[in-house]
């Protein structure tokens, strides 16, 4: 894996992160951990869909609730911090391992490379077996990897 570890600072004294460029294997080595940071992700955001809505209505609602809801109007502010942290957190992971969520809905990952001397990343989406698509930065088109790159020999190195 070629990583980019450089993080200069940008004029407010804040870390940049510089864009990692991962080879092929890396990507596809990478592929499990990334599908389970990604589920965690997914859970989290579909919890938020359930939880912001409820807390709205209870809001609305506030004079004329019960006490089970009473007490669920108190708490669930809570709730939705933790699972904005507990989001917050697995999003983190993806950016520690150099990998963009690039849609949480459609859950698409994309694991930036160059390719022939352009910013590219390989791309995955839920329901696809292994890393199997590549684009360049900026398009959205997917283009499938050739079967050149699959070969053991050039696994190792962004082409």
């Amino acid at each position: 894996m070629s990583r980019s570890s450089q993080r200069p600072t940008d004029s407010s004294g804040q870390s940049r992160r510089e864009v990692t460029a991962l080879d092929l294997r890396t990507a596809r080595k990478m592929l499990p951990l990334v599908k389970s940071i990604l589920a965690d992700i997914r859970t989290h955001h579909v919890r938020l869909n359930e939880l912001n809505p409820e807390q709205d209505r209870l809001e609305r609602n506030r004079r004329t609730l019960n006490w089970r809801d009473r007490d669920r109007r108190y708490n669930i502010s809570e709730d939705i911090r933790a699972t904005e942290a507990n989001l917050t957190t697995a999003v983190g992971e993806l950016d520690g391992l150099g990998v963009e969520l690039v849609d949480v809905e459609a859950g698409a990952i994309d694991f930036p490379t160059r390719i022939n001397g352009r910013s590219a990343a390989f791309s995955w989406h839920p329901g696809e077996e292994a890393v199997g698509f590549w684009h360049y930065k900026g398009e959205g088109t997917r283009r499938p990897i050739p079967a050149d790159w699959l070969t053991s020999q050039n696994q190792a190195l962004p082409v």
